[in-house]
């Protein structure tokens, strides 16, 4: 075992373990106060349910337009500059949160966070395509997520002993948190940003996303992954409410199985991501949507809370094997200096699936029946697995007006 992990840690840049720190630190941090930030604004300003539902809107809407701003912030000034806005601007949102108490500041902090916290995102993902060989990637993402649940694991039974005492306190802690990661990427982290030389820069017409949205096999990737992502967001939403309704299964019961979905992404992430990078990512991200597709039915053959937990389980072996791999795949298709816009691109996917599916999920739960949630969920992945596939199958035509090679020219070669 402990060879094992001498031999991980020895195959990555040190660059890339500082920056699995920091991101350990702030996954910590954040989830110290996320959680319970619905209760905090209830209390402190006394307010209804439906306003603080629009102020989450508020912060969705702000981060779905402020991605397409960072991706070729990302790409023009580099990774670094951008991690640095968004671990200075927690820090200051969660100071603020801590000191400010009125509804008009707490918008705006909400909408400073879905405006500068995609920085982060971007420039890490960008700055890991940078660092890792292609064929580690996949192992490096999966790593990085490994430890974001860990924080999301710890943080919130921390934040829920320092909120009973309190919530000054709470985005304290969280401000300090999120400065000891600023100050890693300060003072440890270098630019990565690749500096192109005459031969390799490339006149792209119709600017960078015009060229991203005529990549179709990019767009197809994309196309199938709002499908996963729609049928993945049931389980993190809708069930606890099915659970409770459907089944008179208390909140403690969502949480258990929540909890083991974070300790199988802790404990078994990176060696499932091991055995899947050897295969093509579109065949894995088929896998990975079959496994969502079958615990979808698992639910809606649930009736108690050990069938629930076996539906969770079968769930989190296909986000073990879709979630690192899709990433991976994403800094694979983008050219060098284009990394920071692709990964934007695809941080909208989430936004439009999470957008879009709770409205048709909720529409079908209301208007149809409960339990045809896990139906429309099933099709979803179903029409997601046939979609991944075909884009396994099939490959584009090569071009030639990119700085290094698309992957399907390296296996022409």
């Amino acid at each position: 075992m402990i060879s094992r992990i001498r031999n991980t840690i020895a195959e990555y840049p040190l660059q890339f373990w500082i920056l699995f720190v920091a991101r350990f630190i702030g996954a910590t941090g954040g989830s110290l106060v996320w959680p319970f930030l619905t209760v905090y604004l209830r209390q402190r300003l006394e307010i209804p349910l439906t306003t603080i539902g629009v102020l989450f809107a508020l912060n969705a809407g702000v981060g779905l337009f402020s991605q397409v701003l960072w991706g070729p912030v990302v790409d023009k000034y580099g990774r670094k500059t951008a991690m640095v806005a968004g671990l200075a601007n927690e820090v200051v949102i969660m100071m603020g949160f801590a000191l400010l108490g009125s509804l008009q500041a707490y918008a705006v902090l909400i909408a400073m966070s879905g405006l500068i916290e995609p920085a982060s995102r971007i420039g890490s993902d960008a700055m890991i395509a940078d660092l890792i060989d292609e064929e580690k990637r996949a192992g490096a993402y999966a790593l990085l997520r490994m430890v974001s649940n860990a924080g999301i694991a710890i943080g919130p039974a921390v934040g829920g002993f320092l909120a009973a005492a309190s919530y000054f306190l709470t985005f304290s802690a969280a401000a300090v948190a999120a400065s000891i990661a600023l100050l890693l990427v300060v003072f440890l982290v270098r630019e990565t940003k690749p500096e192109l030389s005459e031969v390799e820069k490339v006149e792209r017409p119709g600017g960078g996303y015009g060229y991203i949205l005529r990549d179709y096999y990019f767009v197809a990737f994309c196309l199938a992954s709002i499908l996963l992502w729609m049928a993945y967001e049931p389980f993190m939403q809708l069930l606890p409410v099915y659970m409770k309704e459907g089944f008179a299964i208390p909140e403690s019961g969502f949480g258990l199985i929540m909890t083991v979905n974070a300790l199988m992404v802790v404990f078994f992430q990176f060696a499932v991501t091991r055995r899947t990078e050897k295969y093509a990512e579109a065949y894995v991200m088929a896998a990975g949507a079959l496994w969502t597709g079958m615990a979808a039915f698992a639910v809606a053959l649930s009736y108690n809370i050990w069938w629930f937990l076996l539906a969770m389980i079968v769930l989190t072996v296909g986000e073990l094997i879709w979630a690192p791999t899709s990433v991976s795949f994403v800094a694979r298709m983008a050219p060098i200096d284009m990394r920071g816009r692709y990964m934007a691109v695809y941080g909208i996917v989430g936004s439009i699936a999470w957008g879009i599916g709770p409205i048709a999920s909720g529409y079908v739960y209301d208007n149809v029946a409960p339990v045809g949630v896990w139906y429309l969920t099933l099709g979803l992945a179903a029409v997601g697995t046939v979609a991944f596939l075909i884009i396994g199958r099939r490959r584009p035509s090569p071009r030639h007006d990119q700085p290094t090679p698309h992957p399907w020219e390296k296996e022409a070669e």
